[in-house]
């Protein structure tokens, strides 16, 4: 006979401990950016050379180059970081330019309303072009709708935020409130602008489509276009406020879109279109990889050419699910090469090149 001895151990489940990590990492951030958020009210906003209305005021009406009025406006939102800053950004930008020289781009963002952000932004400026950051207002924007109780509650800390990025709602609300106080075009930062918007009117994009009914089957919101005060965003923004769930991805976001349409589509009162998933979203965040591939044999530079020629004459955007594709490279040949290379403004150098040349500046 004989006796085991036993030690006792604590085990520990990788997978849980991973999760909890990651949780806590989120909870952290949306703890930071609250902080941040609680200070942007219009002390903020003076601090940093005017406030929030009267300077997207002074930028959209001031002269430039005979030019009294922007063409097209564009927003932006950027609530990361400003050393986050990307190339895939900043080409964004580029397209946005190329395809509209006369337009107009403000990014709300309180990193990029600095110094060191207007440095990134200098080679557009430098061009000519109407780029502008300003540090977002959130009592001005969420003034008389939805939002207005919904970020006061926010910042008392009677919301609960959950373990999406904070970042990522704000800036799902942001973009909203944009549009509504001023009307224009809204893109993501992952989006490459390919025409002039210039024909488009009060319009959403459709992600994807039901292959049986061949209606939307759902829409995205990297890509919006409305008018001043348009009914269809103010209930964008209403469905913010009464439905806002932190823990789940899109909710607040694409799915918000989708809900709010498929309740509203078609009734008096509300006039715009949804256009077809070319239109911004020539192909799907499952399959965006093979767009950064170049050709490995005769069957792939036939798919490409076609899916390419696709790409120019059908859609005014493509989206590049940055989630789903910021770690791929682009290859020679791809199409997201070929489409960079066509709607590039510094086209002898690298966007890098500028961003870091710009950055280190005194």
């Amino acid at each position: 006979m004989f006796t085991q001895t036993t030690t006792s151990h604590t085990y520990v489940n990788p997978t849980v401990s991973r999760s909890n990590r990651r949780t806590l990492a989120s909870e952290n951030r949306n703890k930071k950016l609250l902080k941040m958020l609680s200070a942007l009210g219009s002390s903020s906003t003076r601090r940093r050379g005017g406030d929030f209305p009267a300077r997207v005021k002074e930028f959209f009406s001031k002269k430039n180059n005979e030019t009294s009025s922007c063409h097209v406006r564009f927003f932006m939102t950027w609530i990361s970081p400003l050393n986050s800053f990307n190339e895939r950004a900043f080409h964004s930008i580029e397209s946005i330019f190329k395809t509209h020289p006369n337009g107009c781009l403000l990014i709300a963002s309180n990193s990029l309303d600095s110094i060191k952000g207007r440095k990134i932004l200098k080679p557009f400026t430098d061009k000519g072009f109407r780029v502008t950051a300003i540090s977002p207002d959130f009592n001005f924007l969420c003034k008389k709708t939805m939002a207005e109780s919904w970020f006061s509650r926010l910042i008392r800390g009677h919301i609960q935020t959950g373990i999406i990025p904070l970042g990522q709602n704000i800036s799902n609300l942001l973009r909203l409130c944009l549009l509504y106080k001023y009307g224009g075009v809204y893109v993501d930062t992952d989006v490459i602008i390919l025409k002039s918007f210039t024909k488009i009117k009060n319009s959403i994009g459709a992600q994807s489509v039901d292959l049986n009914s061949k209606k939307w089957s759902r829409l995205n919101n990297a890509v919006m276009v409305f008018d001043k005060m348009h009914p269809l965003v103010y209930k964008f923004i209403e469905e913010f406020a009464l439905t806002f769930n932190g823990n789940k991805w899109g909710h607040n976001g694409p799915y918000l879109v989708s809900r709010v349409v498929s309740r509203l589509q078609g009734r008096p009162g509300y006039r715009f279109t949804v256009l077809r998933p070319m239109a911004f979203y020539p192909m799907n965040w499952d399959k965006v990889r093979v767009l950064f591939r170049g050709a490995k044999n005769e069957s792939d530079s036939r798919w490409l050419k076609v899916k390419l020629e696709q790409i120019r004459n059908q859609s005014y955007a493509l989206h590049l699910w940055n989630k789903q594709s910021r770690g791929l490279h682009i290859e020679d040949g791809s199409i997201v090469k070929r489409i960079l290379l066509d709607h590039c403004v510094f086209c002898n150098i690298s966007s890098t090149d500028y961003m870091l040349t710009n950055r280190t500046l005194d």
